[in-house]
């Protein structure tokens, strides 16, 4: 009760809990499009901005180095789609060629940046595995904001996402602008894992990203109830990691808000009812049984 009541961990909490909030919205339609790596590019790809902004700046507001996270993130994206559309390569050999350049050159100008006296204190390192506990009231501000606009265009543009994601040919047929609606879908899924670095880093972000929305898509078949779901994960994951990590010693925030992610997908996985791995056992030994 001590640690509930207590106002650190409170304002950690409320910042997981919005951070695992979004990410399990938008994962839902990453998943759903089959572009769940998509996290892991622009989260990797969003370091060589962050050591950037310092370099150019030399400021170390979180705002700052955060946009410019969010401009090599949305470069990455750009340079994956334009290689996708206008080569033979498929999405996924794009990905993985752009996500380790831009990563590679992150390291190296973050080895540049860390021979700057001023670059420590900048506390640029926190963006690789992420520090959730350095979290402070105008971060969670930011992350209510932003977390707020994210929202409120999911539901703005429901619609359109889901015809979008399910069945984009169709989706053109009826109307909606498809390049625009995907444009907006990667600007919120990128602006998400932007503003989730500083909790759980470039390395762990997409696994918040998806983890929630894999669990929850065992569950269900309807888009709505898989996204509340993927929400609900989300929120847990944020929350409990964040307990955890409060009263384990030496457990580090972000790591244990993923691993809750991961456990919850896990079993998931293994106990949901339509499609879980035991529930398939069980109805594959029934019909071994049965003679069929």
């Amino acid at each position: 009760m001590a640690i509930l009541l207590d106002h650190t961990f409170q304002i950690v909490a409320l910042g997981s809990g919005m951070l695992g909030l979004i990410s399990g919205v938008l994962g839902t339609f990453a998943v759903l499009r089959k572009e769940s790596l998509l996290g892991e590019g622009v989260s990797h790809s969003a370091l060589p901005g962050v050591v950037l902004a310092f370099l150019l700046t030399g400021v170390r507001q979180t705002e700052v180095l955060l946009l410019g996270a969010a401009a090599t993130g949305l470069l990455a994206v750009f340079f994956i789609t334009l290689i996708v559309k206008y080569s033979k390569l498929k999405f996924d050999s794009a990905l993985a060629l752009i996500m380790s350049v831009f990563f590679g050159f992150g390291l190296l100008l973050l080895t540049h940046a860390q021979r700057i006296p001023t670059a420590s204190q900048a506390g640029l390192s926190r963006f690789i595995y992420g520090q959730a506990a350095a979290l402070l009231g105008r971060d969670i501000h930011l992350l209510l904001w932003v977390s707020g606009g994210i929202l409120l265009l999911v539901f703005l543009f429901w619609k359109e996402f889901k015809v979008f994601s399910f069945d984009p040919e169709y989706a053109r047929v009826i109307g909606i602008p498809t390049v625009r609606i995907h444009v907006l879908l990667s600007l919120l899924i990128v602006t998400a894992i932007i503003v989730g670095l500083q909790t759980v880093g470039v390395v762990l972000m997409s696994s918040m990203l998806i983890a929630p929305a894999v669990a929850a898509r065992q569950w269900t078949n309807r888009l709505g109830t898989m996204t509340l779901l993927a929400a609900l994960f989300g929120i847990i994951s944020g929350v409990v990691g964040t307990f955890l990590s409060s009263t384990l010693e030496r457990m580090p925030t972000g790591p244990a808000i993923v691993v809750i992610a991961t456990s919850i997908a896990l079993i998931s996985l293994l106990v949901s009812p339509n499609r879980g791995i035991l529930q398939g056992l069980l109805k594959r030994s029934r019909l071994r049984k049965e003679g069929i």
